[in-house]
């Protein structure tokens, strides 16, 4: 889901209303202009684990890895495009829409709900490849992080095992950074998930952003050391 915020400025109308003067722009805000447009835009693109399902926005961890870029000076803008429900295949459906300029890493976490309705794990894997070209072929230049996931054992040991595989393999195979796995220490904790067990809670969030930040910050200290 994407947040847009408009600013309106209201301008008063006739000859009798003091319009305030305007001053003339200085080196030092040209300056700060021109760094506001030159941010980098990192997308995460998922489903219900990156839209935050059952908190606010603010509370998702795309949000929170924003707060800690702001923390460290990076200049950076974080973009929230997941959506609950999404599959691989909607996903692959949607992914074009939201690839735009300035986009210099992009997050693919999509798979979950693959593996929870029992997709046949060959469609899991090419749509998620699928997705990976389509970001080098429009983003030639971005980067791309695969968010690795399990899922509960309900599918059996294989399916479950083969699911499990995808991620790392994928990775590989097409030399993308890797999360082992985004539910890291959240997954299976009551206290750190939301009633219904899948979702995590405000903590499971946090937790969530150190295991994103463990393979995305190294990544941005890298890229503004070039």
């Amino acid at each position: 889901m994407f947040c847009y915020f408009f600013m309106l400025l209201s301008l008063g109308c006739g000859e009798n209303v003091n319009k305030p003067k305007e001053e003339p722009a200085t080196e030092d805000t040209d300056q700060k202009l021109e760094v506001a447009r030159s941010y980098g835009k990192i997308l995460f693109f998922g489903d219900s684990l990156t839209a935050g399902y059952g908190l606010e926005v603010s509370q998702a961890f795309p949000a929170l890895i924003q707060q800690k870029m702001d923390s460290l000076g990076l200049e950076y803008s974080v973009v929230n495009a997941g959506l609950s429900g999404e599959t691989t295949a909607s996903g692959k459906n949607r992914l074009g829409w939201v690839l735009e300029d300035r986009i210099e890493i992009v997050i693919l976490e999509l798979g979950a709900n693959d593996g929870l309705r029992g997709i046949p794990l060959t469609e899991t894997r090419t749509n998620l490849q699928s997705m990976v070209e389509m970001v080098r072929e429009k983003l030639p230049n971005a980067k791309i992080i695969l968010a690795g996931m399990k899922i509960p054992p309900n599918m059996g040991p294989a399916y479950t095992a083969e699911f499990e595989s995808i991620f790392p393999d994928l990775a590989s195979k097409e030399n993308v950074s890797l999360i082992p796995f985004l539910l890291e220490n959240v997954a299976g904790i009551p206290s750190l998930n939301q009633s219904d067990g899948i979702h995590p809670t405000i903590q499971g969030q946090k937790i969530v952003a150190n295991n994103v930040w463990d393979i995305l910050g190294p990544m941005l200290a890298m890229e503004n050391h070039q």
